[in-house]
């Protein structure tokens, strides 16, 4: 869809990745039922996207990542991920193709690419929402920009003297360019491991973890974590103590390849290095490991330094949310976020978890009861 300078309308989403679509899916349901009679007006609405093109964050992952589920267990509201025709889980591909063909069947207003610089409260209410592409004003702002654009890369002793390549997930993109190079991964998550795993039959690879990794039962999957998420949020709800969640389980999910490379003894893990020195980096009893490449595997932080001007209160690093309606924002109830983890709704950040919470948005977006 063509930008357009400016306009106003009753909900604005920012970020056309999963989980923008998924909001904007059930706000184009409400658009179907008006049209049909079946509901009074629908909100008006638009997706922003800083993105050239659809298919979100996952056109830009590596080569080999999958998913941790299968395509029947990994998909938006209303239309099922076609199945994958290749081992294991769909890959990244072909999750990307799959948010294109789900943007292009809904007809969803995307407008791309716009980067949003600034959200602000409208002097007579709602919000003025200022991008590189002209201003937009709405009654509601659905925030679904991820967190692909805002790596976490810590700063450690040396970082600023290693002569050697250093790279964040975001910029990796397969082991061709990395054969027969000293590699260290860092990070015990499931990107460090997948990596680590993709590379350990071409590179010389160290990884190298903050705590032992801890994998989760090999019969665990996406659709189990989304399970899981979604008890333990609803007994917080509650008032419960419910169970201690995934974390509880383990960090990583043993996807095939990473299944492989743990049972053959490739993925021994050695704790953190203290510094980083111009070849390679030391550890906390002084030993050194050479390296010509790390890649950092450590995570990534909300992309919301737009929301500033709102002064929104922070809980636990990111802000706070309603305990009945985690997507609402507690300062500014016309703001929602949606795709950023459990603290936004159980398993937001995935394909399968993000429709419940996004379809709950978008019910108190529109003034109707939340189920």
């Amino acid at each position: 869809m063509p930008v357009t300078s400016g306009r106003d309308v009753d909900v604005l989403v920012i970020g056309g990745g999963q989980a923008g679509l998924a909001a904007g899916f059930y706000l184009n349901r409400l658009r179907r039922d008006e049209a049909s009679g079946r509901s009074g007006p629908a909100p008006t609405f638009a997706i922003l996207d800083a993105n050239a093109e659809p298919g979100g964050a996952w056109q830009y992952y590596w080569n080999s990542l999958e998913l941790f589920s299968p395509a029947a267990y990994s998909s938006l509201p209303g239309y099922q991920m076609p199945a994958w025709q290749g081992e294991g889980n769909p890959s990244a591909d072909h999750v990307a193709n799959y948010l294109r063909t789900y943007e292009s069947r809904y007809d969803l207003p995307v407008h791309r690419p716009v980067r949003v610089e600034a959200v602000r409260m409208g002097e007579g209410g709602g919000y003025v929402v200022d991008t590189d592409h002209g201003r937009w004003t709405s009654r509601v702002v659905i925030n679904a920009t991820g967190s692909w654009n805002t790596p976490d890369i810590p700063r450690l002793p040396g970082s600023d003297g290693f002569t050697g390549q250093q790279l964040h997930t975001t910029g990796y993109r397969g082991p061709e360019s990395y054969a027969g190079r000293n590699v260290v991964v860092v990070g015990g998550g499931n990107s460090g491991a997948q990596i680590a795993a993709d590379l350990v039959p071409t590179a010389h690879v160290t990884w190298v973890t903050r705590t032992p990794p801890r994998y989760l039962p090999d019969d665990v999957d996406g659709r189990a974590l989304f399970d899981i998420a979604t008890r333990r949020v609803k007994a917080l709800a509650a008032g419960e103590p419910g169970t201690g969640g995934v974390a509880s389980l383990g960090d990583i999910v043993a996807v095939p390849a990473v299944r492989k490379a743990r049972d053959a003894g490739l993925l021994d893990a050695r704790p953190m290095f203290a510094r980083l020195l111009p070849g390679g980096v030391q550890e906390e009893d002084g030993g050194k490991l050479d390296a010509d490449v790390i890649i950092w595997c450590t995570g990534f932080r909300p992309d919301l330094q737009h929301l500033q001007p709102l002064g929104l209160t922070l809980r636990n690093g990111v802000p706070a949310t309603d305990a009945q309606l985690p997507a609402q924002s507690v300062d500014s109830p016309g703001l929602f976020f949606l795709g950023y983890g459990d603290w936004c709704g159980p398993a937001s950040a995935t394909l399968i978890g993000v429709g419940a919470t996004a379809r709950d948005a978008v019910a108190a977006a529109a003034g109707l009861p939340v189920r």
